[in-house]
């Protein structure tokens, strides 16, 4: 029968760092980055909008303000899928969440970049969310409250 030193010693060998850090190679980059792979998920693309602004929807008739970005698509697949292909935004640009309402009804909306535009009516907004979040400026602007950021 083996020791218990020779039934552990393999273990050991086996988690033993067999290089210093100091002595290792640097990490050196030897292939060109691909710039269409989003390298640990994170997205290079700039928000044209911000948290607060007023925006509405180029193709549908509501409106509402932005209180999340998300810097690429971040919902799930079957949210996706259930739009229409001709219609359909690409998944790698901003997507918005907004309080968002329309001429009957109040709710949370998930929009991409390229179906937003600025709303610069001057028609406030009435979704009952806002005035937790929000406190509109003497601009006529939407500024996040300090206990409503994370």
């Amino acid at each position: 029968m083996t020791s218990r030193r020779g039934r552990t010693a393999w273990l050991k060998d086996i988690f033993r760092k067999r290089v210093r850090p100091a002595e290792a190679d640097p990490l050196l980059l030897t292939d060109a980055v691909d710039t269409r792979y989003f390298y640990n998920a994170i997205s290079r693309h700039e928000a044209r909008f911000q948290i607060g602004q007023v925006v509405r929807h180029k193709l549908f008739p509501f409106r509402g303000v932005i209180f999340d970005v998300d810097p690429q698509f971040a919902n799930t697949d079957e949210w996706y899928d259930s739009i229409p292909e001709e219609v359909r935004p690409r998944k790698d640009q901003p997507f918005y969440h907004l309080f968002a309402e329309n001429d009957r009804t109040h709710y949370i909306a998930y929009v991409s970049e390229q179906n937003l535009i600025p709303d610069d009516s001057d028609v406030p907004l009435s979704h009952p969310d806002i005035s937790d979040w929000f406190t509109m400026n003497g601009s006529g602007t939407y500024e996040l409250k300090k206990e409503a950021t994370n």
